[in-house]
């Protein structure tokens, strides 16, 4: 799989679009919101004389509302501040969004007017390309989003041939499997982190969300069971002779969740960033805060079905590129209605969420 070639959410607005799709995430971003205020005050306090230009880095900012809606809360902290400090002029910012060259980066473009309407002085570029490389010039930005983004590999992991039925990290993987996803992990966020404290100004801030896990067990299920109903599905279609078993042993996704001491560990390895703050939350698995209460049947709400669907579709607006890559286009409606069935099942039957690991770093001095 190359990774740089099919790795892009669904784009255009239709019904299987990321932009239709995308709510957790969403939720996710509204969660932290907190968090990255507190940078970005933070930033323009420490920078003095206040700067007349604030650059801003968005990576992996996929398209659909969701990258504009992190742009405007990042400006809204700003122009909120400079009210509350009396100034009368706050910052132009010069705003950087960047994602694979996938990327649906032609709707962005397109909202634009519209999103910024009610914002100061804002000047928009597209930066295609892997945020494992170098992106920017040095010393050249002031503040660095990225949300549920960083989980995503630079390439699928070398040494998976053992990895046969999975399509990830599971609970009968070798451990030869475990361990190569984990140096894959080590190997980009290192690089990551090496290429943004060349990028940040000494004192830059990164706001960083990483889909995760609490667990020390790479391939516990809070991580790694959305994938295994995906591969359930699979394995089920190549039974049925409808993909090759082949196909299904070499098909593994690029993509490794975290554990707080994971990252904290990779941060302190690198040494150019201080940990600000490193917090834990979830959110479940339709894009609700917390998980609804469960009586084996339905949820609270009664939308259990919906909520499956949903669940389904989002799943879809991420994977659908990558299974169409591999397989085939035609397969794809038959995967997703299977796949929607497990879904539905097992939110019935479990609680069910997504971990989300939130880290806020300065750029030490140099």
């Amino acid at each position: 799989m190359e990774v740089m070639k099919v790795l892009h959410m669904n784009g255009g607005v239709g019904e299987t679009s990321y932009a239709s799709n995308s709510l957790v995430q969403r939720k996710v971003i509204s969660m932290t919101r907190p968090i990255m205020e507190e940078a970005i005050t933070a930033l323009y306090l420490s920078i003095l004389p206040h700067p007349t230009t604030l650059a801003i880095a968005d990576l992996g900012c996929s398209s659909g509302p969701n990258t504009l809606y992190v742009v405007s809360e990042v400006i809204r902290a700003v122009e909120n501040f400079c009210r509350e400090m009396g100034h009368n002029e706050p910052p132009e910012y010069q705003v950087f969004l960047n994602d694979l060259p996938g990327n649906d980066f032609n709707a962005i473009f397109r909202a634009l007017p519209r999103s910024t309407e009610k914002q100061g002085q804002c000047f928009f570029t597209g930066v295609p390309g892997s945020f494992y490389d170098r992106l920017f010039p040095s010393k050249s930005l002031h503040f660095v989003h990225s949300s549920y983004s960083l989980q995503w590999l630079s390439q699928v992991p070398e040494g998976l041939e053992g990895n046969k039925g999975n399509i990830y990290m599971a609970s009968s993987s070798p451990r030869s499997v475990i361990d190569a996803y984990f140096q894959q992990f080590q190997d980009d966020f290192s690089l990551f982190l090496k290429h943004r404290a060349q990028e940040l100004v000494s004192g830059g801030r990164m706001v960083l969300t990483i889909l995760g896990r609490r667990s020390e067990d790479p391939s516990s299920s809070e991580c790694c069971c959305i994938w295994e109903l995906l591969a359930m599905v699979l394995n089920e279609m190549v039974s049925e002779g409808l993909i090759e078993e082949e196909k299904m042993d070499s098909f593994n996704i690029p993509q490794y969740t975290p554990s707080p001491l994971e990252v904290k560990a990779e941060v302190l390895k690198e040494g150019s960033f201080s940990i600000n703050r490193l917090e834990v939350s979830e959110v479940n698995w339709s894009g609700n805060k917390k998980t609804t209460e469960y009586n084996g049947h339905q949820s609270r709400n009664g939308n259990l079905h919906g909520e499956g669907y949903s669940v389904a579709m989002c799943m879809r607006a991420v994977a659908e590129p990558m299974l169409i890559s591999h397989f085939r286009e035609g397969i794809i409606e038959d995967v997703f209605r299977r796949y929607r069935m497990l879904i539905e099942d097992r939110m019935a039957k479990e609680k069910t969420e997504f971990i989300n690991v939130t880290l806020s770093l300065t750029r030490n001095p140099a």
